[in-house]
């Protein structure tokens, strides 16, 4: 990406912040709240336990408030910012002191930037960008020494959010399972300008080294299927949703194919019945009630538009669901001896659930060629 050219300037400017605020408006749109309260920023830095020989990134530098605390303490702040006159600005702001060389300034997006090396991250955090962000944070090698980052207090509470509470959720899982995280501090919506709608948490997070010796594209695809409806039970959630058993069935047929695997194929024989499937018919009763029940920030694609579709169809009830065939069959009976016989979580739901139990339902679902990437 490229670099701001610092600019000629005699004389470094303390009220360069109070000076960009009347030179042009900040931009919301992009998520720019510029923390305005110094002993807000200094508790901030003094939580990251910088070392002189620390090269710290901070997204999001705006006029420098933070920028200035952190160069105090670390050997190099690598600022990346997305406003070009941010950028200007902070480059400014250092100009001609002996910080100057200690700031590297890269104009563009973080979510699409290659990082350098750093030790430390401390980001007042555009908040449109929380989630991609964590998580490209803690993708980083080798792994930053520690994150101080500022969210929207929810998603902060989201992160280090525990079984059992209201806001426990994939990204609660998800995260816990790479770092270990931390609250800090909450932060008012009057320390910065302009105010945000929403109040503030700084959370600390640890990446754990070595990282845990999982496949990402697994553990995320199961905890996309159990948290799509975190109150209802996991038989429900696999056995209960046919989009899930119909996408389960073809990751089994593609695990078969490439292990050279034979698989029975065929219709299965029914004696008798009116040629309903029972999962029709629970569609149609439960459907109204898993639209209510889903997060939007945690339901994978495929699940929105199959419901969609099947909420449609269960209202007007006119066509009849096609009957599953021998490996469908099978796929369901693997489902359920994992959930049942050998995890025993057939009957818990998601939100109750820990990082121990989903790793143990992985397990024993991998064991028996169902997979989730």
């Amino acid at each position: 990406m490229p670099k701001v050219k610092p600019q000629k300037r005699n004389n470094a400017n303390s009220d360069a912040a109070a000076k960009a605020h009347s030179i042009f408006k900040m931009n919301t749109d992009i998520g720019q709240h510029v923390l305005k309260n110094p002993g807000i920023a200094e508790q901030i830095v003094n939580k990251a336990d910088l070392k002189q020989s620390d090269i710290v990134l901070e997204i999001g530098p705006g006029t420098g408030n933070l920028t200035a605390k952190i160069l105090d303490q670390a050997k190099k702040v690598i600022a990346v910012e997305l406003d070009p006159r941010m950028a200007a600005e902070v480059t400014k702001r250092f100009q001609g002191t002996p910080a100057q060389k200690r700031l590297e300034v890269i104009l563009g997006d973080v979510m699409k930037t290659e990082l350098p090396y750093f030790d430390v991250c401390i980001s007042n955090t555009p908040y449109q960008i929380s989630s991609p962000l964590t998580f490209k944070l803690l993708a980083t090698l080798p792994a930053p020494r520690v994150c101080i980052l500022m969210f929207q207090r929810e998603f902060a509470l989201r992160l280090f959010a525990k079984p059992g509470d209201k806001l426990y959720s994939r990204l609660s899982v998800n995260a816990q399972m790479w770092a270990k995280i931390d609250h800090i501090m909450k932060v008012g919506k009057n320390n910065f300008k302009p105010p945000p709608l929403v109040e503030s948490s700084v959370i600390r997070m640890v990446p754990k080294v070595p990282r845990p010796q999982i496949n990402y594209e697994e553990w995320d695809g199961l905890l996309r299927i159990a948290f799509v409806r975190k109150n209802k039970t996991l038989r429900a959630s696999f056995l209960g949703t046919t989009s899930i058993m119909t996408m389960l069935e073809a990751n089994y047929r593609t695990w078969c194919a490439q292990n050279d695997i034979p698989v029975e194929d065929g219709p299965v024989e029914e004696a008798g019945g009116d040629g309903m499937d029972i999962e029709q018919e629970q569609d149609t009763e439960e459907v109204d009630e898993e639209v209510m029940d889903m997060d939007d920030d945690d339901v994978p694609d495929f699940f929105k538009e199959e419901t969609n579709a099947r909420l449609e169809q269960a209202l007007k009830n006119k066509t009849p669901r096609k009957k599953r065939g021998k490996v469908g069959e099978l796929v369901r009976e693997k489902v359920r001896q994992v959930l049942e016989d050998e995890t025993g979580l057939a009957d818990k739901r998601a939100r109750m659930c820990d990082e121990n139990e989903f790793l143990k339902m992985l397990w024993a679902f991998n064991q028996k060629g169902i997979h989730f990437n």
